[in-house]
């Protein structure tokens, strides 16, 4: 993004649910054109197990099991390579330019919203 990124309003943002999870399982994903993972996530009792591929293969599957991270669980799901991707799990460039996955800073339970 740049200086010049249209701005978004208050209402923009709070049309989108985000919400903290648990990664309950990953399974490699050798469909995806850039190299991902398939994943399982515990949204809370509210939401749910949801699915959603995510590109954070420089991660460890092991590592990335019982993981809470951060998620848009509102946006319609994406078929990518047959695989039904319902949610979007947020992250950033690292300092060495790999994915890092955005997670609370303190234990939060699952299906907590970003607010």
């Amino acid at each position: 993004m740049s200086a010049a990124t249209t701005m978004a309003t208050i209402e923009d943002f709070q049309r989108l649910d985000i919400r903290t999870g648990v990664i309950l399982a990953v399974e490699d994903f050798p469909r995806a054109r850039t190299p991902a993972y398939r994943a399982k996530v515990d949204f809370g009792p509210e939401i749910g197990t949801k699915r959603s591929s995510i590109q954070a293969t420089n991660y460890g599957k092991g590592e990335l099991v019982g993981m809470r991270v951060v998620g848009v669980v509102n946006l319609p799901p994406r078929n990518i390579a047959g695989f039904l991707s319902e949610v979007l799990i947020l992250g950033v460039p690292g300092e060495d330019g790999a994915l890092a996955l955005l997670t609370p800073s303190r234990p939060a339970r699952a299906g907590g919203a970003v607010y």
